[in-house]
């Protein structure tokens, strides 16, 4: 059993780095080719960067992965766990991925509409296969989430958004040309529709349903690892007429692969369903409706 255990880990391991390799190459070529050619911003810890790489000529994989040095050191000390872990490689692949791309990707000065649209289609597609196998490609959803846990009115969603409207104004400035700015906005909205679609679908959010016989055990993980809350149901097998717990977790759509693969870690064998939920009102999501 240990050995067929380790066996799977190390397939997962693999599964991992090969999401993150093509990801993140996805995520660079359109950086590289389409999004900082014709001036319009990325978002996130790679849109300082690049503003970065076009005042000073200084490599943009190198400047993401200096930037998300302390980010990530943090997050190891405050939280620690696998999602840091996964972040920090998935981190270290982009930046050289950035850099690769910057040496053999040609750049491409099209028409400013295909290159926001195209560019974000490429980066939401090369995200989601990042987010799919339990981690992001930078500390911006750190410094989120431990701001979330210290003001919880502050959603990560919000957070996040508010931290690239901040990189765009940036942008712009930089650029000296509005447009750039509202290009960034498309291109990032077709990034996050991209990466909605590719994951669970284009809703808010996700509802996992998990019939399980160690319930304990997976609300502490989701709580301790992902600060989200479980709702325990006791049920009662329809066939069998044996006594189970089903679990409820509402999560956001970039969640939900981390709380499934908690669940499968604790439980293999438990019983899984995942579901749309439209709106989420409450703690961690919108306050209001």
């Amino acid at each position: 059993m240990k050995k067929a255990n380790l066996k799977l880990k190390k397939k997962e391991i693999v599964l991992d780095i090969i999401c993150y390799i093509v990801g993140c190459s996805l995520y660079a070529v359109a950086v590289t080719s389409l999004i900082t050619p014709n001036k319009i911003s990325p978002g996130g810890f790679t849109g300082l960067a690049a503003v970065f790489n076009y005042l000073t000529s200084f490599p943009t994989g190198v400047a993401v992965f200096i930037i998300n040095i302390p980010v990530i050191v943090y997050g190891i000390i405050k939280f620690g766990g696998v999602f840091i872990a996964k972040t920090a490689v998935a981190t270290g692949i982009l930046s050289l991925c950035l850099e690769l791309s910057e040496i053999f990707v040609p750049r491409f000065e099209v028409n400013k509409i295909l290159a926001c649209v195209f560019g974000g289609i490429l980066m939401g597609a090369g995200l989601s296969l990042c987010f799919r196998r339990g981690a992001t490609t930078g500390g911006v959803d750190i410094i989120a989430t431990a701001i979330n846990r210290r003001f919880r009115f502050l959603t990560v969603g919000r957070i996040i958004l508010f931290s690239d409207i901040i990189v765009i104004a940036i942008a712009s400035v930089t650029y000296k040309n509005l447009e750039s700015g509202l290009y960034s906005i498309v291109a990032m909205y077709a990034s996050a529709r991209v990466t909605d679609a590719v994951l669970y679908g284009s809703d808010k959010g996700k509802i996992v349903y998990a019939v399980t016989d160690c319930p304990d055990g997976i609300c502490k993980e989701i709580g301790e690892r992902l600060s989200r809350g479980v709702t325990k149901i006791s049920v009662v097998g329809g066939y069998t007429g044996n006594d189970h717990s089903m679990l409820m977790c509402t999560v956001r759509i970039t969640e939900v692969a981390a709380v499934c693969g908690i669940i499968r870690e604790v439980d293999p064998r438990a019983f899984l369903i995942v579901t749309d939920a439209g709106e989420i009102i409450g703690e961690g999501f919108k306050t209001e409706f």
